[in-house]
């Protein structure tokens, strides 16, 4: 496979904290994650950790500042990059339709958004269930598939999202509406390297719009930064143009 992936915006630290302080989803300092990245040849990474509201693995927004003054340091140790501070925001339904909202939006560089299981208004038990195939009847899928589709589609209109993280995982989804209000937003849809979302046959509906693709390592350790082999694969299965991906070159 003769390509490179040049930046990856969606990576996991520490800060994804667990249950407890001493509990961690993610698993790299930034140090080891830059250095990881580094070692890559990427020209660039962001901190995406997940959003305050998910309940087993919420940045803290007191450790924002902690955040920040590492990453200045880190810089200094890895100079060869260019680093983002971002977070995977959690869509929900309800008055806000992110877990951030405009004000702390402010401290992070640019959002990511998706949807994750075990975030308050977010229609986490119904999507569990019928994402593992209980009670997912022709009635209640075509209910929670249009429910989460306009979930969706109104957080990608009311935030400024530069990435849509693996759409279709963990509850069914309209992706040809989400790829349309991807490309009236001018979000860019990911083809995650870690979850099976966006598939093959969902990339082939997406690419019927000029809807722009992202892939993401979604690495919750540092050997995985920079992972891009399995999404571009499955991509290119799909007959989408390499072109179409903003983050892949094709090695002369």
């Amino acid at each position: 496979m003769n390509y490179k992936m040049t930046f990856d915006y969606h990576t996991h630290s520490l800060y994804s904290h667990g249950m407890t302080p001493f509990t961690h989803h993610g698993k790299g300092t930034i140090e080891e994650n830059a250095r990881a990245a580094a070692s890559k040849g990427l020209s660039a990474i962001a901190l995406s950790d997940h959003g305050p509201g998910h309940m087993t693995y919420g940045i803290r927004l007191s450790d924002l500042p902690k955040i920040r003054e590492e990453i200045n340091r880190v810089k200094l140790l890895v100079p060869d990059l260019d680093y983002f501070l971002s977070v995977e925001a959690n869509i929900r339904s309800g008055s806000q339709s992110l877990d951030i909202n405009p004000a702390e939006a402010k401290e992070f560089d640019f959002l990511l958004g998706g949807y994750h299981l075990a975030v308050r208004n977010a229609h986490t038990v119904s999507n569990y269930f019928i994402n593992r195939g209980y009670f997912a009847n022709e009635i209640n899928t075509k209910k929670a598939l249009i429910r989460n589709t306009e979930m969706i589609v109104r957080a990608l209109h009311e935030n400024n999202l530069r990435i849509l993280t693996h759409p279709g995982d963990k509850a069914p989804v309209d992706i040809m509406e989400l790829a349309r209000t991807c490309e009236e937003t001018d979000t860019w849809m990911e083809i995650s390297n870690f979850h099976s979302h966006l598939s093959g046959e969902e990339i082939k509906l997406a690419a019927q719009t000029s809807v722009q693709f992202v892939i993401s390592s979604d690495a919750h350790r540092p050997e995985r930064i920079g992972s891009f082999e399995k999404g571009l694969k499955r991509a290119m299965e799909a007959g989408l143009d390499p072109a179409r991906i903003v983050n892949i070159t094709e090695l002369k």
